[in-house]
């Protein structure tokens, strides 16, 4: 073991000068180990030469089957000794160096939080494993969250390890299973000092999205995207989401990335409107936990691409020499075959430049910029129609160029509506047109809108 983590702490050592020399170009990710079951995953990830590996949690599972006759850091520390030892691990520290923050597993115990009562003595083990160095603030800060940015100016990637165990709040569950399953969902926990990464982590996040990077892998243990599963992700205590997606927006970060795991699949998740540009969170789980059969996939409304069944790693590739470098998003099998990816320009990972709105709106109405955050609410929307559109007997009228823009707001006139002054009304009458418009702000498809049915929901101001 000693030898292992002489050999782990060169390596990490090493990196910073490694950064200074070349742009990272491989970079390999995984998440959920049993040690105590085989891994040959771990030869498959160093064949392929990474760069870096980013281990993601789960590292090892020391609450199950806990070492005989052991206080539960001493089986702990036996279950880190365990994983250590094996060959591919060994073989995979010395490919390249690594990166890490935890999960549950090998923070302490089954979807924990704040609350788990070892979580200090947890967090040294954590760092005596994966080499920190016994002067480093990370051994005396609270929780594991770290970051690097590997690069020379132009070609930076900046990894953002979040730790969202350490200080999350207890999860609120149902009072009884799902209907015709054992599966107790968890529920939106509501309470305003609900948090997923406490006070300090956040103001930590907030300096280093300030940080100038091409690229960013930000690295949670827990899905970001997904909110139509039961079990744990970001979604739980919904505030906190929406808190990561303002301080990416406000903090005009470019390049986002996440990368997570814990869900035993593997998918790729995008939403478009997020934060200003596509955000991706690549789901790879798990090493040797990926469910061995096939199923049917869980609903995930963000989901584009998907491994319901199989053991699994992720894997990035990045072209620096391109125009437009690409940023190839990867999960490969226990074999190292690609099962699914998706490629995308760096440039499409940046803030939309904003144009200036050509209507301002007038007294008690608002921008339909500020109506796409008002959905199910009854709004006064002011806005240029800048394109239209017909289907059936509907006309539609968008607020930019571009229906499919994410910032697109569309006022639907139906045929109900198609009386009195608007008996005629063709696309040509409102194009070009500012247009006042009153009406409940609902989504079709993930799309703001608003459903013109009478005719006094509508005027032409000019």
């Amino acid at each position: 073991m000693t030898r292992f983590l002489v050999t782990l702490v060169a390596c990490l050592v090493a990196l910073p000068s490694f950064a200074q020399d070349k742009p990272l170009a491989r970079i390999a990710f995984g998440s959920c180990s049993d040690q105590d079951k085989p891994l040959p995953i771990f030869d498959k990830i160093a064949d392929l030469k990474p760069d870096l590996y980013l281990a993601m949690g789960d590292n090892i599972y020391a609450d199950i089957k806990p070492e005989k006759g052991l206080e539960e850091m001493a089986s702990m520390k036996i279950k880190y000794e365990k994983l250590a030892a094996l060959p591919g691990w060994q073989r995979l520290v010395k490919a390249c160096p690594m990166l890490a923050t935890w999960d549950d597993h090998d923070y302490g115990k089954n979807d924990q939080g704040a609350d788990y009562p070892h979580k200090d003595a947890s967090q040294q083990l954590f760092l005596d494993f994966f080499g920190v160095a016994k002067d480093s603030p990370r051994r005396t800060q609270k929780g594991v969250y770290s970051s690097a940015i590997i690069g020379p100016e132009g070609k930076r990637v900046q990894i953002v390890l979040l730790d969202t165990r350490y200080f999350r709040s207890k999860l609120k569950k149902a009072d009884k299973p799902l209907p015709g399953t054992r599966i107790v969902p968890y529920l939106p926990q509501t309470d305003p000092e609900a948090t997923f990464l406490g006070a300090e982590q956040w103001k930590w996040l907030e300096t280093e999205l300030k940080k100038p990077a091409e690229l960013r892998l930000l690295v949670s243990s827990l899905q970001v995207l997904a909110e139509d599963h039961p079990h744990e992700k970001w979604t739980n205590i919904p505030a906190e989401r929406d808190r990561l997606y303002k301080l990416i927006r406000e903090t005009h970060a470019n390049g986002v990335v996440i990368l997570s795991g814990d869900r035993h699949l593997a998918e790729i998740s995008v939403d478009p409107k997020a934060v200003g540009y596509p955000l991706y969170d690549v789901t790879s789980s798990g090493l040797n936990q990926g469910t061995k059969f096939w199923r049917e996939p869980e609903t995930n409304r963000h989901r584009v691409a998907s491994m319901a069944h199989g053991d699994n790693f992720g894997f990035i590739t990045i072209d620096w020499d391109a125009a437009d470098p690409r940023i190839s998003l990867q999960v490969r099998d226990v074999d190292g075959e690609i099962t699914i990816k998706d490629t995308v320009p760096l440039g499409h990972l940046k803030p939309k430049a904003v144009a200036e709105l050509p209507v301002k709106p007038g007294e008690g109405a608002i921008s339909p910029r500020d109506a796409i955050k008002k959905v199910s609410e009854k709004v006064v929307v002011e806005m240029k129609v800048q394109a239209t559109g017909t289907g059936g007997t509907r006309i539609f009228l968008n607020s930019e160029k571009a229906f499919k823009d994410p910032l697109n707001f569309t006022v639907v006139v139906n045929a109900k509506a198609k009386t009195g002054k608007w008996e005629k009304a063709t696309p040509d009458t409102f194009k070009n047109k500012t247009i006042r418009v009153t009406g409940t702000v609902s989504e079709f498809k993930g799309s703001p809108q608003i459903e013109v049915n009478e005719e006094k929901q509508i005027e032409i101001l000019e």
